[in-house]
């Protein structure tokens, strides 16, 4: 009757209506995670996942066995085939309950390893043919033996793990059957999910064995060392406590003999001789005797003690007498800044009359010098230049990022891990109170809840007040009036006005092609040979490879990316060399595609060139002067304007006051009026994931659309900057040197400037004069008689002021 029962349970309906008929040997799967059950175990399992449930409630109605199988991958919610192990175990379901989490547990006793052949489809939960693995046996001395030792070490695992039944190590004992023994071993112990998977698929006994006794070597390892470990630390622990009791009975033996700790008392000796030799002034000295004394007095176990000694050492630390006098030589200085940096000849010169007024006036509050300027230009290593000049140490303190006063003045002692500031920090490891110090970047400062760095900087950098300087740390006056302070920006305008008035602004321009040349060769290629563990003579940079690196493969004002495509090349040269492929390598320009890939920087002016609505500005960047092109169409429509590529609100501007002026000169300019009103004119500036803003590219805006609506191109050598008016006045903008520069590198030929701009040619080094021609606007009748390569303005608007060619600078 119980067969009959069970047949008729499997043929019942199922859910949607039809019936589920499940072949003898084929068994209902469910997929597990995370768990593996062996024959002989009894295993609970608990099942959220809806054909895992249907799966055992078909089960526990028909009274069948089910499949239990690993899955592979534990996160995939509905696994299929491809997600389960083949081998698995033919298991009982012993009790099926549903918990008040409305979770469902089923407990599952194993009976028979099995394998899957192939899976049936058309049910709603996994069915599979399967075939079931007999368990071999053997009674080979080689399976005895390793019965035995299983079992040993079965039960020294056990002996370390807390809270072991009795009936567990028991069933060890007595079990004699090797692969049941396997299975329980493997079933009880510590092992991952993985190895007990692999062991449950080994089907040779011997071999499963092994693999167990593998296992268990490894665990027992684990267990050990953890065990010794615990061992160690509790030993240390009281070894610790033995310690410090025994120091507490040795002080108060001392205590009452009337002795101090002698070693407290050569360590408060040791810091009464520092303070001595220090050479403090009065109020320095008493408050550090102050504190000695406080010291003395204390346990060298109080929370206060530590914090007392960290601030007599950086007291006693602190160099505090007068630094030497500067051992000034114009003469040397000139060499070292000849010898260190190409170019610059201004800055030089600047830097030459300040170290000259050091020298005839020591006493005197020199400026402090700031050095503007693109990456890359050498402003960091003019500040060494200088330290190495005056005969002075050189240290540098980074304020990139620096948004928190404390950085500055220092963090009040009562705060737990208190230090000095940037400032005190950095003169204790120059060791000397008349340094060189270097603030780097200090147009990149932050503020925020923390304070304003840039505020606290104002009385370092002010020569009437650093004299007095109070770190929040010391709360005491350092004299800062001897230091040399040397501060670098990309861009002035981020930094407040009042920091600013502080500083003597020296700006360092771009390079051009010729310096970076020279610098190249002076500089760069020796110091990348040497870097990359080369002599000399094995490898040799032609001038044409170096100009290619420079035209083909950087675009930028300043060296460091000319650098780092010379170390590219020096480290093929590198990899050829050691691999003994050859001896020594010429580099010229031919070479360069296969090392260093193809050119990078094409001539996208000669690409744009000869196309109607196509200007080439120039812009200035905090990493120096680019071109920008400006790009305008016009489609059907009813007189819209339309701007893209990023644009702040004053280019905006800039664009509608260029479409209005050109509309007011339309007839000058031989354009219908009708044009306009019946065109969308769409004015876009290409790099459109990099915001742009300012006035200075009004002329090229103005020149676009008047070649957009006169279908006349402009001029491809030819660019230009400048601030328009409503009244066609062409007004002044800042960077010019930077922008000449760009012009030159980009391959430019003709430079169209206000002519308000004139006196900022001075600062152009002189081969951007040679090889560039300067045009000079008052008004914009002069941009489109310049720009323009055919004439477009009519006669009657010719006698308006033409604009002035001039080249060959001197």
């Amino acid at each position: 009757m119980s067969s009959e029962r069970a047949q008729l349970e499997r043929d019942r309906p199922s859910p949607g209506g039809g019936v589920l008929v499940i072949p003898a040997d084929a068994l209902v799967i469910v997929p597990i995670r995370n768990a593996v059950l062996f024959p002989g175990m009894i295993l609970p399992l608990t099942i959220n996942r809806e054909q895992a449930i249907l799966a055992a409630q078909q089960a526990v109605k028909s009274e069948s066995q089910v499949g239990i199988l690993l899955q592979r991958n534990a996160e995939v919610e509905v696994p299929g085939p491809d997600d389960l192990c083949t081998v698995g175990t033919v298991a009982s379901v012993l009790r099926y309950v549903t918990l008040p989490d409305n979770s469902h547990v089923i407990v599952c006793q194993g009976e028979q390893r099995f394998r899957v052949s192939e899976y049936l489809p058309g049910y709603p939960f996994p069915v599979a043919r399967v075939v079931r693995i007999d368990e071999s046996e053997a009674n080979e001395r080689e399976i005895e033996a390793r019965l035995i030792r299983l079992r040993e070490r079965a039960l020294e695992v056990l002996h370390f793990m807390p809270q072991v039944s009795q009936e567990l190590l028991h069933a060890v004992q007595n079990i004699s059957q090797p692969g049941a023994l396997a299975d329980l071993v493997a079933s009880v112990t510590e092992i991952k999910t993985a190895d007990r998977q692999k062991i449950l698929e080994t089907v040779d006994l011997g071999q499963r064995l092994d693999a167990v006794l593998d296992c268990l070597l490894r665990r027992l390892e684990v267990l050990r060392l953890s065990r010794e470990i615990d061992e160690r630390t509790r030993a240390s622990m009281d070894h610790h406590q033995r310690e410090y009791l025994l120091r507490e009975q040795l002080k108060s033996i001392q205590k009452e003999l009337g002795e101090g700790d002698a070693g407290n008392a050569m360590e408060i000796e040791a810091l009464r001789k520092a303070i001595d030799e220090a050479q403090m002034p009065e109020e320095v000295a008493d408050q550090a005797n102050k504190e000695l004394k406080r010291l003395q007095h204390m346990s060298d176990g109080a929370a206060e003690y530590s914090m007392i000694r960290a601030y007599l050492d950086w007291l006693v630390e602190l160099p505090w007498r007068e630094p030497e006098p500067d051992r000034i030589e114009i003469a040397e200085a000139r060499r070292v800044l000849e010898a260190d940096h190409f170019g610059l000849e201004q800055v030089k010169k600047r830097i030459v009359e300040f170290l000259a007024v050091r020298k005839l006036n020591p006493s005197g509050h020199g400026p402090i010098l700031c050095f503007v300027g693109p990456p890359g230009v050498g402003k960091t290593s003019l500040g060494q230049s200088i330290a190495r000049a005056l005969g002075r140490k050189f240290v540098r303190a980074s304020l990139g990022g620096v948004h928190d006063e404390a950085e500055i003045r220092g963090h009040r002692r009562t705060y737990i891990g208190a230090l000095p500031g940037n400032i005190i920090q950095a003169i204790r490891k120059a060791g000397s109170r008349g340094c060189v110090m270097m603030l780097d970047e200090i147009d990149k400062l932050g503020s925020g809840i923390q304070g304003d760095p840039s505020a606290a900087l104002l009385e370092v950098l002010d020569p009437e007040q650093n004299n007095t300087f109070r770190d929040n740390y010391l709360a005491l006056p350092y004299d800062l009036s001897r230091m040399l302070f040397i501060t670098t920006a990309n861009v002035l305008d981020n930094v407040p006005g009042p920091l600013r008035d502080r500083m003597e602004v020296i700006e360092l321009p771009g390079y051009t092609q010729e310096e970076k040349l020279e610098i190249a060769r002076r500089y760069l290629v020796g110091r990348q040979i040497e870097q990359n563990g080369l002599k000399d003579g094995q490898i040799d940079f032609s001038d044409a490879a170096l100009l290619a690196i420079i035209r083909d493969y950087t675009r930028e004002a300043g060296v460091r990316s000319l650098e780092r495509q010379i170390g590219a090349v020096c480290r093929r040269a590198a990899v050829s060399i050691a691999e003994g492929t050859m001896h020594t390598m010429q580099v010229d320009g031919s070479e360069l595609a296969g090392i260093l890939g193809p050119v990078r920087y094409d001539n996208e002016i000669a690409l744009r060139a000869g196309l109607p609505g196509v200007a080439t500005g120039l812009a200035w960047t905090p990493a120096g002067g680019d071109i920008l092109f400006i790009e305008a169409s016009r489609t059907a429509g009813d007189g819209k304007l339309i701007l893209t590529g990023q644009l702040g609100e004053v280019m905006k501007e800039s664009a509608q006051a260029a479409l209005t002026l050109v509309k007011t000169r339309a007839a000058g300019l031989g354009i219908q009026a009708a044009r306009f009103a019946r065109s969308d004119v769409h004015v876009h500036v290409p790099a459109g994931a990099i915001p742009k803003d300012g006035p200075s590219a009004g002329v090229a805006m103005f020149i676009a659309l008047a070649s957009l609506f006169s279908d006349l191109p402009v001029r491809g050598d030819t660019a230009m900057t400048g601030e328009i008016s409503l009244r066609g006045l062409v007004l002044p903008v800042g960077g010019i040197k930077d922008k000449v520069l760009a012009a030159m590198r980009a391959g430019i030929e003709r430079v169209l400037l206000p002519a308000r701009n004139r006196r900022d040619l001075d600062e152009v080094p002189a081969a951007a004069k040679e090889k560039l021609q300067f045009v000079f606007l008052d008004s914009v009748d002069d941009a489109v008689r310049n720009a323009m390569p055919e004439p477009v303005l009519k006669p009657d608007m010719e006698a308006s002021a033409a604009g002035r060619l001039h080249s060959g600078f001197p």
